[in-house]
């Protein structure tokens, strides 16, 4: 993790973990939820776990347990309680209110980390789209004093309360919001077309944070993303060319890392970004091979791509940081069909990459058809925007001086040059 900075006062923290099936803690739950928390800047003074089978619609937990609390705030000067479970927002309010001091839940805290990481135009949108929804539903009745409304002439009070007018104002602010995503969103969606008439396949990257989906986007793309040891390190998505070893070009994509209990405002709000994901030709399900909790977290980053209509894509698992296993072997696995379903390999040190270059190798292969062009001599143009596609496998001159040329071409720009009356298809070489 990275290093911070000393805290002031008000970020002197108290972690409450709670636990609903199990009677005792989690604790690579409470481990990531520790994390969370350093990220965000927290100065972690004190880690209350209890286990809470049944919630209290009021305060979460017991009057019991909040009392054990609030003499836990007292002797360590605690000014920020967060809870590693979504609160309501009457539940954060009575919890403020028996505590005296500020309460976060899950929630808030991830939403706090994103604003902080958002670097891009888009990234603070979307991030004040998901604040702003989140804070809609906690709008507390904080100016009681102009609610009044008296009668008789010149007593009246005024027409429209504070607390409505606080709703009113955050609505046309959030509608301000998502104008301005739907033109960001109508610009992506202008360069994947682009892309798509380039015959450009796209290679997202999807995962749990921090399991060096960014380290392995700077292996293959010899870029320099941010990649730390760090919860939600990448925010921002970052799309760069990169080349397959028969030096057929694509799109790799980094995304935003998921974690457990995602909140939904904020997936929602990131729509445009992860709709790289829902386009994408093949998902890269980068896992960290070494974490004890590793099918736990594939589960979490499924059911994030179900909620996003991108669990029925193509993937290919990539078992990362094999190194830090007992056995650190690199190696390619391959389903019933003989397809290649999963690649182990460490980005960090440059192992087993040239299986991962193979793997996407035939695996994008086979969303391309193979044929045979006859082109004439006064056809030129049309020759040197096959060349510009990257889509010429062979080319043999002909005796009348024009070229036959064996093209890769998607499904979609196979079909358009087959209709095209001036070009002759010889067929499948």
């Amino acid at each position: 993790m990275e290093q911070h900075r000393p805290q002031s006062p008000d970020h002197r923290t108290l972690l409450v973990h709670t636990c609903q099936r199990h009677t005792t803690p989690d604790m690579a739950r409470l481990h990531e939820f520790q994390e969370l928390a350093q990220s965000a800047g927290a100065e972690i003074c004190g880690i209350y776990t209890v286990t809470c089978r049944h919630p209290n619609p009021k305060l979460y937990l017991g009057a019991g347990k909040v009392a054990e609390i609030a003499r836990q705030i007292e002797t360590a000067n605690i000014r920020l309680v967060i809870f590693n479970h979504a609160l309501t927002p009457s539940q954060e309010r009575n919890l403020e209110q028996a505590l005296s001091c500020r309460v976060l839940d899950r929630t808030g805290l991830i939403l706090d980390i994103f604003a902080q990481r958002a670097r891009s135009h888009e990234g603070k949108l979307q991030v004040e789209l998901a604040q702003s929804e989140h804070l809609a539903t906690r709008l507390v009745r904080g100016w009681t004093h102009l609610e009044r409304q008296k009668g008789g002439i010149g007593l009246r009070g005024p027409g429209e309360t504070q607390l409505e007018t606080d709703r009113r104002l955050l609505g046309q602010r959030i509608n301000q919001i998502r104008k301005r995503l739907l033109r960001v969103e109508n610009q992506r969606s202008q360069g994947r077309r682009a892309r798509q008439r380039a015959s450009l396949s796209t290679v997202a990257l999807v995962g749990y944070t921090n399991v060096g989906k960014s380290t392995l986007f700077n292996t293959l793309t010899q870029a320099q993303v941010v990649a730390r040891d760090q919860l939600f390190a990448t925010l921002d998505p970052t799309l760069r060319r990169a080349y397959l070893p028969n030096d057929q070009p694509f799109i790799l994509a980094d995304t935003v890392g998921f974690i457990s209990d995602l909140p939904h405002n904020l997936v929602a709000a990131f729509k445009s970004t992860l709709q790289e994901v829902v386009e994408a030709d093949i998902l890269l399900h980068v896992v960290d091979a070494a974490s004890p909790n590793r099918d736990e977290q594939m589960a979490d980053v499924e059911q994030v791509l179900d909620d996003i209509g991108a669990a029925s894509l193509p993937k290919l698992v990539v078992y990362n940081k094999v190194d830090q296993l007992a056995q650190p072997v690199t190696k390619i696995a391959r389903d019933q069909t003989d397809t290649i379903s999963a690649v182990w390999l460490s980005a960090q040190q440059n192992q087993g990459m040239a299986l991962l270059q193979q793997a996407l190798q035939e695996r994008l292969s086979q969303r391309w058809i193979q044929s045979t062009i006859q082109l004439t001599a006064d056809q030129g143009r049309l020759r040197a925007q096959l060349y510009q596609l990257g889509s010429v496998v062979h080319e043999a001159a002909t005796a009348a001086g024009g070229w036959e040329i064996r093209v890769r071409l998607s499904p979609a720009d196979d079909a358009r040059l087959r209709k095209n009356p001036e070009i002759r298809m010889v067929g499948p070489p």
